[in-house]
């Protein structure tokens, strides 16, 4: 995890996805489907809001989902516990489970599904393009 420092300051949390991956993109739709108010943000790692955030390391990889909350970047499975708390009830109680289980393991889990993921979800042409009702949502 990373402090960023920015001009601006972020009201909602943000999700760098891989934005041609088919798991990445069904994550993006599973969160806007539980985040009916609106609190996430959303941008893609080959997007420009990528760029000034998130390293280039991870922009060019695509190997990691990254999450902002509050200046901090968050990869792997930590990202994915600190966006289940972010979405509350059920969600952080699942979160908490997964943050119990020791981090080495929890990533060799994450990595071993981000490794076969285009093979089982596919990979699109072209990076996801939002509907007009979720365009306010995405960042780019």
């Amino acid at each position: 995890m990373n402090d960023v420092k920015t001009n601006s300051s972020a009201d909602h949390p943000v999700l760098f996805f891989d934005g041609v991956c088919g798991m990445c993109n069904a994550f993006v739709d599973f969160i806007m489907k539980r985040d009916p108010q609106g609190h996430f943000r959303f941008a893609a790692l080959q997007g420009e809001t990528a760029q000034e955030f998130v390293t280039e390391q991870d922009r060019e990889q695509l190997k990691s989902v990254v999450f902002l909350l509050d200046g901090r970047l968050f990869r792997k499975s930590s990202a994915v516990v600190r966006i289940l708390w972010e979405m509350g009830s059920f969600w952080s109680l699942l979160g908490t489970l997964l943050w119990l289980i020791p981090k080495p393991i929890r990533d060799l889990g994450y990595r071993l599904i981000a490794k076969i993921r285009y093979r089982i979800f596919g990979k699109k042409a072209a990076c996801r393009l939002p509907t007009p009702e979720e365009r306010s949502r995405f960042l780019d």
